[in-house]
């Protein structure tokens, strides 16, 4: 079974985000497993990071990425990683510089969003890649 892990600082306090987020968790279980770490400081991600090994970072200053585009990179990681990726969300401050500079940086949006937000908005495009992949009607 393939395995994303999406690593945050910062955590979600409203419900109803929550439960949108484990809506679409729901959804991706028979394709995939989603693990969530969520991290207190850029210190703990930081060295979090160093033990991934196919890491994906979500930054304003990444490419900027389609819904297709998205999908390409993900599959891609996925198959350079043994069927592993991680996601990586940085607090309200960003990413630290030392993640931007080693890291592939993508963009979701030119709009900034809070990383709970962002958490929402991502795990919707993992579940949109899949049916890209599957291709279904959900993507039109």
């Amino acid at each position: 079974m393939l395995k994303i892990k999406i690593i945050l600082v910062g955590r979600t306090k409203e419900a109803w985000l929550e439960n949108a987020v484990q809506d679409y968790v729901k959804r991706l279980s028979s394709s995939t497993s989603i693990e969530w770490l969520v991290l207190k400081t850029n210190e703990q991600l930081i060295k979090q990071i160093d033990k991934e090994r196919s890491i994906l970072c979500l930054d304003p200053l990444g490419e900027k990425v389609n819904s297709e585009r998205f999908c390409t990179l993900l599959f891609q990681q996925l198959e350079t990683g043994g069927s592993r990726v991680t996601f990586v969300i940085g607090g309200a401050e960003g990413l630290p510089d030392q993640i931007r500079k080693k890291h592939t940086l993508i963009s979701l949006s030119p709009l900034t969003f809070t990383h709970q937000i962002a958490r929402l908005i991502l795990i919707e495009q993992i579940y949109r890649a899949f049916e890209i992949r599957k291709g279904t009607g959900y993507h039109k």
